[in-house]
């Protein structure tokens, strides 16, 4: 058996879903842009410098969640699917995913973004498995605050072992595995597989691929 796993935004997708999911959510007005943006971009940047305090983060994006109710909040992610989500998919990422899907690979979706998000994105990909941050939630309403581990960085090795183990499996269990991601956040997860794929990366993972001769891909050239 094999093991292929792929993070979300800016691999899969052509963008960032939680910044696409904020800016949905600016346009149907229902967040204040100047506060919103701004935050954004500041969280964007220790994010790329590998300094973001994950937990302050969600604290913030998740936040829009709480203040909603979910019949509205369900109806906005079905149009922010199609507005979105759908235009920001690669052919050629489709393509990546369905060659492991048709090896019989287990296959999984692993993200930082939130599950309320990335779930419907997982089924547009045919991807049963979703380890993603999870919104903690009380009678069915968002409470704002990120429940258990945040998938991300190190968090996203703890979950998937997690998952793993909650088969019975863990990585060793798989013949070849595989992780596809573009940020060197990522790099706790891809140096526990065999194949670690750098899709699209940031100067830091490119270096860093190159520096041990990981695959390097680009998913973008089709669209």
């Amino acid at each position: 058996m094999n093991l292929a796993l792929f993070d979300l935004d800016n691999t899969l997708i052509a963008g960032d879903s939680d910044v696409g999911w904020a800016q949905f959510l600016i346009e149907k007005g229902a967040l204040d842009a100047s506060t919103q943006e701004m935050r954004n971009l500041v969280f964007y940047e220790q994010y790329k410098a590998g300094t973001l305090d994950i937990h302050e983060f969600l604290d913030f994006q998740l936040l829009p969640l709480a203040q909603h109710p979910r019949a509205q909040l369900d109806v906005w992610r079905d149009e922010f699917m199609a507005q979105y989500i759908r235009p920001m998919i690669p052919p050629a990422a489709r393509a990546l995913v369905d060659e492991h899907l048709q090896t019989d690979a287990l296959v999984a979706l692993v993200t930082a973004t939130n599950s309320f998000i990335a779930w419907p994105i997982a089924r547009e990909f045919g991807i049963a498995h979703l380890i993603a941050t999870i919104p903690a939630q009380e009678n069915n309403t968002f409470t704002g605050k990120a429940k258990g581990i945040p998938a991300f960085q190190s968090g996203k090795v703890a979950r998937v072992e997690a998952w793993l183990e909650s088969m019975s499996l863990n990585f060793g269990c798989f013949a070849q595995s595989w992780f596809y991601s573009d940020s060197h956040n990522d790099l706790p997860l891809l140096q526990q597989v065999t194949h670690p794929v750098a899709v699209d990366p940031d100067d830091i993972l490119r270096a860093t691929a190159h520096e041990h001769d990981w695959q390097i891909l680009t998913l973008r050239e089709r669209m």
